[in-house]
């Protein structure tokens, strides 16, 4: 893992179970209009937000209660000179076990700050995995529905501004 790697965390009361399942349940705390599935090796699935973004994704490793690894196999951005900047890149969810609590540490290997998407991405990605937690800590995540969660996602869903 590079130190430049996306990384963010959250730490709930629920069982390592618990916060595996949510992970894999993607239309829950991620996007409800995700197509294909993300529970077991080998699946697919297709993430979309309009014409903005769209990628496939692969499910790589599931280590049962502990990790999860998503290869990003395609990937179009219609907001970045190179549309395919998470093409290749790993998606990790690693959880961990501390006394009663249970930490997820989330890294998406390969989104750095040299990339054109880093900061809309991050901004989705720190949504999304708030939402995560939610949905493991509360049972009701806060995917997305067809309309911007973000700032970022305002921004470039706003349509162009007439100069005049």
């Amino acid at each position: 893992m590079d130190a430049h790697d996306f990384t963010i965390g959250f730490t709930v009361d629920q069982t390592p179970d618990a916060v595996f399942a949510a992970i894999c349940d993607v239309r829950r705390w991620w996007s409800a209009d995700i197509t294909g599935r993300a529970e077991r090796v080998g699946d697919r699935f297709i993430h979309r937000v309009r014409e903005l973004h769209r990628c496939e994704i692969e499910v790589k490793q599931m280590v049962p209660g502990s990790r999860i690894v998503w290869t990003v196999l395609d990937n179009h951005f219609s907001f970045t000179s190179d549309a395919t900047e998470w093409t290749g890149t790993d998606i990790v969810f690693e959880i961990t076990k501390s006394g009663d609590e249970t930490r997820l540490r989330f890294t998406h290997l390969g989104l750095v700050p040299a990339y054109e998407c880093y900061t809309v991405c991050s901004d989705g990605w720190n949504t999304y995995i708030a939402s995560l937690r939610d949905l493991v800590a509360n049972g009701e995540g806060r995917p997305y529905v067809g309309e911007a969660r973000t700032a970022s996602e305002q921004a470039l869903m706003a349509p162009a501004q007439d100069p005049r």
